[in-house]
């Protein structure tokens, strides 16, 4: 069985989905798990794209020791020399270079003819290598680019010092022969292709993601790159969780291991969908919620019978539980500590006392608390940042009825302490919170995207809200739950406006 490297880009190139917007906190609570998921390697950010992501590299680098810490850079010195300056800390920092080497991205982005790419890449590649022991190179566009060409540039940058070379779809246009025959084409015509490893990089602009990924590793390539659950531009990336289990369920056809530990799948994926706020969709492989369900009575006859009649996953492979009432309104602190650890988390003692008063009040509005009701509590909390003085809702009222208008009545405190009290009406409730909110709230505000869900099943079911703004021109993520679907709506708007005025706050003081 060959060992393949997996090589996750979640926090750079899964960030770089419309709408998503990670603070550190939530990048660094992402960098554990992932690294609680057995990654082999994960690419934090892209250091040089701004100070916040700078920030971002470094406090992973400086943390995380149990996975090999990568950033993007461009083939540009003050690229690398900062991404060296976030890196430098990391027990093994690896730098990823890449520069395009298609006909069409050399001709229209680069402006470049292909001697001058490859007199560039090569220079940067060196440079690289008098910094990191570990310099992944990157063919952008590779699939569609000319294989003597590719194999050129390739054989140059291996001897200039990259350790790794990937062969990125990067618009998910290849076909799993042509992108298989690509890996094969290198290497059989690069002769020091084993001096270095082989990855791969897909993009699901087709679905072809994942199909493409098994292909190169089938012609060579070591390392696979992707997301949890396919997130990334446009269409996404190869999903990390269908691949890992895919090679698990199917080592008859792939003789194929991973380091993945499968049974954190089902946390890493939740995870990474509450603090993107990216809804995984129901029926999406390995993480949706109905990947376990049957509905046809045929098949819940078969599985009752023999689950593999039509489970060839079983739901624990990849950490499904039943969410069974572990904890109720009597449970003791104790118990609470003891829950929590036995779940993964390591809290401070500030943020254990919160995360169990929050755990109280739940339980006194609702009869059975479940796993994913605790997941919740203590994903908010661990990625509070509450550093600095923020909006804080005091009270809320809505009037709703089918005969009358809407009406919302907000008392909100500011953070340079001012209480200000507010009422406007809408066609709906949270038409007319959110205009309440807006009045109250100092910064220029533009809601582009809103969503309600529930958290489990149940007509006591937390209901979770994600909201995405324009503060101040700045597109801002907000989430928020809480047992009332217009209360979880108002924490998500508030969140979504203290992200930006933590952000404020925090550009402040490094300045």
């Amino acid at each position: 069985m060959s060992r393949i490297q997996i090589f996750d880009t979640t926090l750079r190139d899964g960030e770089q989905s419309p709408g998503v917007n990670l603070n550190r906190l939530e990048k660094l609570e992402i960098a554990k798990q992932l690294e609680r998921f057995g990654v082999d390697r994960m690419e934090a950010g892209f250091p040089a794209s701004s100070k916040g992501d700078f920030e971002a590299v470094k406090m992973i680098a400086d943390t995380v020791k149990g996975t090999s810490v990568t950033a993007l850079a461009r083939s540009v010195k003050s690229d690398i020399d900062t991404a060296w300056e976030a890196l430098k800390g990391a027990d093994e920092p690896c730098l990823h270079v890449f520069i395009a080497t298609s006909p069409i991205h050399m001709k229209y982005k680069l402006q470049m003819t292909p001697g001058e790419v490859v007199e560039q890449a090569v220079e940067m590649v060196r440079y690289a290598s008098s910094k990191f022991s570990q310099v992944q190179w990157s063919a952008e566009d590779a699939s569609r680019s000319e294989l003597p060409f590719l194999g050129e540039i390739i054989e140059k940058v291996i001897d200039a010092g990259a350790t790794v070379i990937n062969l990125p779809d990067t618009v998910g246009y290849a076909t799993p022969l042509e992108y298989g025959n690509m890996f094969k084409y290198v290497r059989e015509n690069v002769p020091n292709v084993d001096q270095a490893i082989l990855s791969c990089h897909c993009h699901d602009d087709l679905g072809l993601a994942a199909a493409n990924s098994i292909a190169a590793v089938e012609n060579g390539a070591g390392q696979i790159e992707g997301t949890i659950n396919g997130i990334g531009e446009r269409a996404g990336n190869a999903s990390l969780e269908e691949l890992a289990v895919a090679f698990h369920i199917r080592s008859d056809q792939y003789p194929f291991t991973t380091n993945i530990k499968l049974n954190e799948t089902k946390r890493t994926s939740d995870l990474v969908s509450k603090l993107t706020g990216m809804h995984i969709q129901a029926n999406k492989a390995i993480v949706g919620k109905n990947a376990f369900a049957h509905e046809s009575g045929i098949h819940q006859d078969g599985v009752l019978k023999h689950a593999e009649t039509y489970e060839i996953i079983t739901p624990e492979l990849v950490g499904v539980t039943a969410n069974n009432l572990f904890l109720g309104k009597h449970s003791g602190r104790h118990a609470f500590n003891d829950k929590v650890k036995a779940m993964g988390y390591d809290l401070t003692d500030d943020k254990l006392k919160e995360a169990f008063k929050n755990f109280k009040l739940l339980t006194d509005r609702k009869k059975e608390v479940t796993d994913d009701d605790l997941f919740t509590i203590l994903t908010e909390v661990q990625t509070d940042a509450a550093v600095v003085e923020k909006y804080e809702i005091e009270t809320l009222q809505v009037q709703y009825g089918t005969n009358s208008i809407p009406t919302a009545t907000v008392v909100l405190r500011t953070p340079d302490k001012q209480v200000l009290q507010e009422a406007c009406t809408g066609n709906g409730s949270v038409e007319a919170l959110y205009a309440t909110l807006d009045k109250l709230i100092v910064e220029r505000l533009e809601l582009v995207d809103y969503q309600i869900t529930s958290v489990g099943r149940g007509k006591d079911a937390l209901a979770q809200s994600h909201v995405q703004l324009l503060v101040n021109d700045e597109q801002m993520n907000g989430r928020g739950s809480a047992q009332d679907v217009i209360e979880a709506s108002a924490n998500a708007f508030i969140n979504a406006v203290n992200r930006y005025v933590i952000q404020q706050s925090t550009n402040k003081n490094e300045s």
